[in-house]
């Protein structure tokens, strides 16, 4: 039985995909596998047994990736699943920036009382009268699976679009409508964007990118909108563009003490990913994602190990290990085999940074001493015996 630990609570929708093979324990220290969304993990100790982590969303920082694959844990996330909730809290945050829409609000709960609130509403909108983001232009900063859908609705809703991604994927690229103009650098986005609203991960390239030097570089009472990390906003420096006018409107969904005492900024409660059906759809992916590896050894979405995917093993047996991406350990696993005289029918080895993962089909099941010599191997971390 393998047994699962939900470190937060998952969807029914995902955990009713587990297979009768498979079981929940809650007791982080028995499991073989582990479901996650907030909870931090880098304090916790790793179970010698563990084999995956699987967070039901895109964000990562909250588990010790290179602890994980040092120990052979694979870990994965759930790109795209949250998309489409966080694509519409960004066309509501635009909104709210053009249209003093709370402001508004505000005004009819303070006169809710009044008898003729009908004529002197007549009188009051005009403090609130704002703008319309039909042909304004809208500078979308990572064209991932949310940048994509952010940017093709913009275009629906009449804005120009332009985007940046150096690392625009094939598959992002050909979901991207045709009307969205693609530039160089974000320098590029800067210069022309009524709104930009950022959708990069946090790396130590992107970390404060919405700084002084770029804020300079953008039209006087630009919107900057951020869904993605608090981090990738020097804060000190987006406040004092706010006292100054160069920003117009802050939006963001990771509120701190300063940022949200501060005018002209509209904050939300990490709101982005908090819909019933994006919930749904991350414990989907994340079980999946699961069982996928641990019954076929399939790497999917994984963020410390490289993808790799044999499907469905129909020979007599299958093998997967996780090791260094170092010189000939290749050579000593088919050589450790060759030993015993088990033929490798089929075999993928890809690599990621300082780790690979090798998944081998057999045309014999591997024996007791087969995997003791493969576990001899320098650099070999993990062997798992999968069918």
């Amino acid at each position: 039985m393998i047994k699962v630990n939900c470190l937060n609570p998952i969807a029914k929708v995902g955990m009713s995909l587990l297979p009768e093979t498979f079981g929940t324990t809650g007791e982080f220290s028995e499991a073989d596998a582990v479901l996650v969304r907030s909870a931090a993990m880098h304090e916790l100790e790793l179970p010698q047994q563990l084999l995956a982590v699987a967070r039901a969303g895109a964000g990562v920082n909250n588990i010790p990736l290179d602890k994980c694959a040092e120990k052979g844990i694979v870990v994965f996330n759930t790109p795209g699943a949250n998309a489409n909730g966080v694509k519409e809290l960004v066309v509501a945050g635009m909104l709210l920036a053009s249209r003093d829409i709370r402001g508004a609000m505000q005004w009819v709960a303070d006169n809710k009382d009044d008898e003729n609130i009908g004529k002197t509403m007549e009188k009051a909108k005009s403090k609130y009268a704002g703008t319309e983001i039909q042909g304004k232009t809208l500078g979308v900063i990572g064209l991932g699976a949310i940048g994509v859908l952010v940017a093709n609705v913009a275009v629906k809703l009449g804005m120009n679009v332009v985007g940046c991604d150096p690392y625009l994927s094939v598959q992002n690229a050909l979901n991207l409508s045709n009307e969205v103009k693609i530039v160089k650098s974000n320098a590029d986005v800067y210069a022309v964007s009524d709104f930009i609203t950022v959708h990069v991960p946090l790396l130590d390239d992107t970390r404060g990118m919405i700084n002084k030097a770029s804020l300079s570089m953008m039209k006087d009472g630009v919107v900057v909108l951020n869904f993605a990390r608090d981090l990738l906003v020097n804060e000190a420096d987006l406040l004092e563009a706010l006292e100054s006018g160069k920003v117009k409107k802050y939006v963001t969904d990771f509120p701190t003490v300063k940022v949200a005492n501060a005018p002209n900024v509209i904050a939300f409660p990490h709101l982005g990913a908090s819909t019933a059906e994006s919930e749904d759809n991350c414990a989907v992916m994340a079980v999946k994602e699961i069982v996928d590896y641990i019954e076929n050894g399939n790497i999917k979405n994984s963020v410390n190990y490289p993808a790799c995917d044999m499907g469905v093993c129909t020979k007599a047996g299958r093998v997967s290990i996780c090791h260094k991406n170092i010189p000939a350990v290749i050579s000593q696993i088919t050589h450790a085999f060759g030993e015993v005289h088990i033929n490798i029918s089929d075999m993928v080895n890809k690599s990621r940074g300082d780790y690979a993962y090798t998944l081998l089909d057999l045309d014999d099941k591997a024996t007791e001493a087969a995997i003791k010599k493969i576990e001899a191997i320098d650099g070999v971390i993990k062997v798992r015996v999968i069918k």
